[in-house]
């Protein structure tokens, strides 16, 4: 009894001994379990195929950078509202967020998704992807303008017309429609082209009222998407739905600028890498949900029109996309790309886009 006490009491003492031994000699294996840089992600919204790619890149970051950082993901509005989230970012008490561009937070803001420029999860891969895409460059310039650094861009997917008089096939089917809008200049002044000279009108309304206004007869129809009609109900208070693809939502995945810049490069490629595998996956994941959402909504009864690439292009024409760049998005364009015709160069492309992700 007395040499097994003995023997166990050795032991334990060769363990410490063996322990401390260790740290002294691979200090760096000591230290892995303790991060350099705590962080905290914030989000307003509560969207799980979203929340669950910001996750997995959250994790990916600690993984690629072998504990050095150490995100954590806070969702559905525990740090605040959008607005709150994005200053704190800004002011950094908070590290990254999902934030979407609203031009009273950032002025350039606009580009991120003005109408007829993407319509497909293909041409939004290319164009919003970092570092090449046309999108991507654009937008980053953007949020270094606020203190902010870009790193992946996040989509809800393609915007179609929903309304409750009858099924839209082309401009002319927008008479005396009331419509719902937003602050999103660039939507509004499609929508008031695409339906130029049919009487319609157009009445803003916070995004959260929807429901309500298309439920009472306050407005006919709005734009909204795949998501936006199961997830918020949207498809109880409509009956007709037009696939136009007339505009993208796509939010940002971001972080403070001058944390980003006092990191050193290996760290930077590892929040790359891990961003460039969540955006990916959040597009798989987002378009499986698209499908799903699509055949429980003709399920449920609601009547959906699917528009060809000709009766899409009736539209977009009407639009005026020029005049609407030329008034929203050239000012700003100007001033941070002078004299090279950058409005120009980014609608070439993107038509470069879209005729390469046809082909696909």
């Amino acid at each position: 009894m007395v040499r097994t006490k003995m023997l166990k009491t050795i032991g334990s003492i060769c363990a410490v001994c063996f322990l401390v031994s260790s740290s002294l000699l691979f200090p760096e294996s000591a230290s892995a379990q303790k991060p350099e840089y705590k962080w905290r992600f914030g989000t307003a919204f509560t969207q799980k195929v979203r929340n669950e790619s910001i996750q997995m890149f959250c994790d990916l970051i600690n993984e690629y950078s072998d504990g050095r950082i150490e995100v954590r993901f806070q969702h559905s509005g525990l740090l605040g509202t959008h607005d709150e989230i994005f200053h704190a970012v800004r002011e950094g008490s908070v590290h990254m967020a999902f934030v979407f561009p609203y031009v009273h937070l950032i002025p350039g803001g606009m580009m991120n998704w003005m109408p007829w420029t993407i319509s497909t999860y293909d041409e939004a891969q290319i164009a919003y992807a970092n570092p090449d895409g046309i999108l991507y460059k654009v937008m980053d310039k953007a949020y270094e303008e606020v203190g902010f650094k870009l790193l992946w861009s996040t989509p809800m997917g393609p915007y179609g017309i929903g309304n409750n008089v009858r099924p839209l096939k082309t401009p002319d089917d927008f008479k005396e429609l009331k419509m719902r809008v937003s602050g999103s200049l660039g939507f509004v002044r499609a929508l008031e082209n695409m339906g130029k000279g049919t009487g319609i009108t157009l009445q803003t309304l916070p995004w959260a009222d929807i429901y309500n206004a298309l439920d009472r007869g306050v407005v006919d129809g709005c734009w909204s998407l795949w998501g936006a009609l199961v997830e918020e109900r949207h498809f109880e208070v409509l009956k007709y739905y037009t696939d136009l693809g007339f505009a993208w939502d796509s939010g940002n995945i971001a972080m403070n600028r001058q944390v980003w810049d006092e990191l050193p490069p290996e760290l930077q490629e590892a929040i790359f890498k891990a961003g460039r595998e969540a955006e990916a996956r959040d597009y798989r994941e987002r378009q499986k949900a698209d499908a799903l959402y699509k055949k429980q909504l003709e399920e449920a009864g609601l009547e959906i029109y699917y528009p060809t690439a000709e009766e899409k292009e009736v539209f977009r024409k009407k639009a005026n996309m020029s005049a609407v760049w030329e008034e929203l998005a050239e000012p700003w364009l100007e001033i941070h790309y002078p004299g090279q015709n950058m409005g120009q160069v980014i609608r070439d492309e993107l038509d470069r886009i879209r005729e390469i992700a046809g082909k696909e």
